[in-house]
């Protein structure tokens, strides 16, 4: 028998019909529920193909795959809230490696996981593409020696040109 989720009554995102989409940097709409396993470590991977977000100082839009994977402890993020935070990034203006350390921010805030890395792969605009990486791992933890591990050891296998 699956155990009752009285966490899910407090969402606002998860099923309303009347989605509001933010076009500017919207955190508030992030929510977590219960991770129903927080007796086991395991990674949960989200690709986001679709993430958009403004140059500042151009205006113009940048493209990038955004991985988030993140190991959680007691909280984990709602998908639909996590979709509508992703999306109000599109008229927002930062460059490439502040909007991917502002979102490996805002999901520590909201979730306080165990570790937590974000990766960008951002289209190549001027002839050159821009891949920030960005972790973390819980002080005093193993996924701190973790974060360093991966940190040091990213990447190692450059890509290919791809032409994306």
């Amino acid at each position: 028998m699956t155990e009752r989720r009285d966490d899910l009554q407090d969402l606002a995102q998860l099923g309303n019909q009347g989605t509001n989409y933010q076009f500017d940097y919207t955190p508030d709409v992030l929510e977590a529920i219960d991770n129903m396993h927080p007796n086991r470590d395991y990674f949960i991977k989200f690709n986001c193909p679709e993430f958009t977000t403004l140059c500042p100082q151009t205006g113009q839009p940048d493209f990038a795959t955004v991985y988030i994977s993140y190991i959680p402890d007691e909280k984990i993020v709602e998908s639909k809230s996590l979709k509508l935070y992703m999306f109000s990034f599109r008229n927002h203006g930062d460059f490439h490696e502040d909007c991917i350390n502002i979102i490996m921010n805002d999901l520590i805030d909201l979730l306080d996981p165990r570790y937590i890395e974000v990766w960008g792969q951002f289209t190549p605009r001027g002839g050159i593409s821009i891949d920030p990486y960005c972790n973390y791992g819980k002080p005093d933890t193993r996924f701190e020696q973790m974060a360093t591990h991966r940190l040091m050891n990213h990447d190692l296998n450059p890509e290919k040109i791809d032409n994306r």
